[in-house]
């Protein structure tokens, strides 16, 4: 085990893929992992699928057979939580309800030591919202991990207005050590990806529902000459088109109906006909032998018109975000790039283009269709006016 770890024991709560992903990264950096799921037949599955990757990377020599023996050696199901004595941190990966994350919490402040550290790796409730009702919500903090979590480098921490700030400190210094790109954002829906990257998605589809262009067209302008690694709409395909709306949606009803995060209906028609992406078959693609149908129209000029209007909405919900003081400006580059993979961050990208650029489109988007999700930032205009990217 590594002796310059912050913490060195951990309760890991859920033993879904998210849960074993981030057991899985906790050991391999030598941390002591007690793994705890109310179903104990899901944890013993989860370690065996968990053992089957061990042997698949030891097989590909990119693991010594004794070091992934240790990784395994260092999960410990358990059957109670409180036969976790001695855990620094807690871990929750359960399911997105509230209130069993808050009966969760509540449970362990019961039973844990007062400088227990309680981390959630919600993607889209309040950190907030989940510390109401414990009597020390100073101890809690988000940690959310992006999945596949051994293999994503980015966690979002994010603090609530009551997390002590040496606890951010701690858990950022803690993550750097176990070799993730840890990033800081304010306690905001979505955080910094999943309320960026909403644009990615809704412009396509916006693009889409007006007959510019087919998803296909669209997946590979983006591919092709905006260099993404996928295209929103096989991504979303690949998410689960059920979760992905239901991630927008969320995100727009907790900024209290913005139009910028306005969910699509061509996406909720999807939903609300089964046809979930990949996972059953069929979503924006129709699949055959688990291979996505595409057939796309090649053109340049209209590729290159798509990459740019979905650019121009990148790059103003970034502003957006700088503007509310989300995150710094490299906490929200690295975000972008290494949380969805993104080309390059989205500011380097306006540099590229043109803050000019970006704006006129933006503003004939707004003329053309009187739509307020095409509203410019006030921080890309005085991006334009002044001549330069002023952050107050």
């Amino acid at each position: 085990m590594k002796n310059d770890l912050t913490f060195k024991k951990t309760i890991v709560v859920g033993a879904g893929a998210m849960g074993i992903g981030i057991a899985q990264v906790l050991s391999q950096a030598g941390v002591r992992v007690f793994l705890y799921d109310i179903d104990l037949a899901g944890v013993k599955k989860a370690l065996e699928k968990l053992e089957k990757i061990m042997e698949r990377l030891v097989a590909k020599g990119k693991l010594e057979r004794v070091e992934s023996r240790e990784i395994l050696k260092r999960i410990t199901p358990i059957e109670s939580l409180a036969k976790a004595q001695g855990a620094q941190v807690v871990i929750e990966a359960i399911s997105e309800n509230i209130k069993l994350k808050r009966d969760l919490f509540q449970e362990l402040e019961e039973i844990s030591p007062a400088d227990t550290i309680f981390a959630t790796n919600t993607s889209s409730l309040s950190i907030a919202s989940l510390a109401k009702g414990l009597n020390h919500p100073e101890r809690l903090i988000g940690i959310h991990f992006f999945n596949p979590a051994a293999l994503m480098p980015l966690v979002e921490i994010i603090p609530s207005m009551a997390t002590r700030p040496e606890i951010v400190s701690d858990c950022k210094n803690w993550l750097m050590q176990m070799g993730k790109s840890p990033v800081v954002a304010k306690d905001s829906p979505g955080f910094i990806v999943n309320r960026v990257a909403r644009a990615f998605y809704g412009e396509a589809m916006n693009i889409y529902e007006q007959g510019i262009a087919t998803p296909d067209t669209i997946d590979w302008a983006m591919t092709s000459l905006g260099k993404f690694k996928m295209g929103p709409f096989l991504l979303t395909d690949f998410i689960g088109q059920d979760i992905n709306y239901s991630v927008s949606e969320s995100v727009w009803t907790q900024f209290y109906f913005e139009p910028r995060f306005r969910p699509n209906i061509s996406q909720k028609r999807l939903v609300d006909q089964g046809w979930l992406g990949k996972k059953t078959g069929r979503g924006f693609y129709i699949y055959e032998e688990g291979s996505a149908i595409s057939n796309p129209v090649r053109d340049e000029v209209l590729g290159n018109s798509i990459l740019e209007r979905i650019l121009a909405l990148l790059i103003n919900e970034a502003l957006s975000a700088l503007e509310d003081r989300l995150c710094s400006l490299e906490d929200l580059e690295t975000a972008m790039v290494k949380g969805v993979n993104y080309p390059m961050g989205l500011i380097e990208w306006t540099k590229k283009i043109g803050p000019d650029k970006i704006l006129q489109i933006l503003k004939d988007l707004l003329n053309h269709t009187g739509d307020a999700r095409y509203r410019p930032t006030a921080l890309l205009q005085e991006w334009v006016s002044k001549g330069k990217l002023e952050l107050k």
